[in-house]
């Protein structure tokens, strides 16, 4: 794909989109502003008005608890929407904020409504991107409850792999990995001791390198086969051919 636009790149990745089609979402996200590390785009209990897109950096969904504690629900990564369909609701049910600085578009309700009910080939997309963030919810979801402490952070670190190798932002092995130990801690339910034993131990296996923000994978068979890892729940391929 010639567009590095990374929701040109998703969107199209779901169905094929015309050259009018890719322009148009261009120009709807051509002014990004930045946004630091750690900011809440949106909390639990505000009235939405807007709808979030995230063109660069990595941020969450996310919950707290009385206590203060977070738990991460999603990952939203370049190419990422917030819900489109948020405008109906009342009020928010969760948080959505940054863990990296980001780059960040707010597509005002009538944008999307524009988007939605004026081209067809857009809605599709976005009503299959929809789709598939419930199906990573369910994985999610097993992940937490039914994988070892090393078998959910594999999991995880494969899943990144492929969601940012389709907006153009992964190698066939190599990524960026702008979480910290307490947000994958946050993420799967362990704690950030059992986090980085699950690295460590990945590393000694010689199947990951870690440094700094760049994972290598090592041996990518031999990761999948750790986590069980199986991606259909992602819906790549099956939607790029629709």
């Amino acid at each position: 794909m010639s567009s590095s636009n990374p929701l040109v790149r998703k969107l199209a990745g779901f169905c094929g989109l015309s050259d009018l089609d890719q322009g148009l979402l261009e120009k709807i996200t051509a002014k990004p502003r930045l946004v630091e590390a750690r900011t809440d785009l949106i909390r639990e209990g505000d009235v939405p008005d807007s709808v979030f897109l995230i063109l660069e950096g990595f941020a969450c969904r996310y919950k707290l608890r009385a206590s203060g504690a977070r738990h991460i629900t999603a990952y939203l990564l370049p190419g990422d929407l917030g819900d489109v369909d948020v405008g109906l609701l009342p009020r928010m049910d969760h948080a959505i904020g940054t863990l990296s600085p980001c780059r960040v578009v707010r597509l005002d309700p009538p944008v999307i409504e524009d988007l939605l009910q004026n081209h067809p080939r857009i809605a599709r997309a976005l009503r299959i991107g929809t789709l598939v963030d419930e199906a990573t919810l369910r994985e999610w979801l097993v992940n937490v409850g039914c994988r070892s402490a090393l078998e959910r952070i594999a999991h995880l670190l494969c899943e990144l792999l492929l969601r940012l190798q389709v907006v153009g932002l992964a190698s066939a092995d190599s990524y960026t990995m702008s979480l910290t130990q307490l947000d994958l801690a946050d993420t799967t339910g362990l704690s950030t001791v059992q986090v980085n034993r699950s690295l460590q131990k990945l590393r000694r296996q010689e199947l990951i390198e870690l440094r700094s923000k760049s994972l290598r994978i090592l041996d990518l068979p031999g990761l999948k086969a750790v986590a069980e890892f199986k991606p259909n729940y992602l819906h790549l391929a099956e939607c790029s051919a629709a």
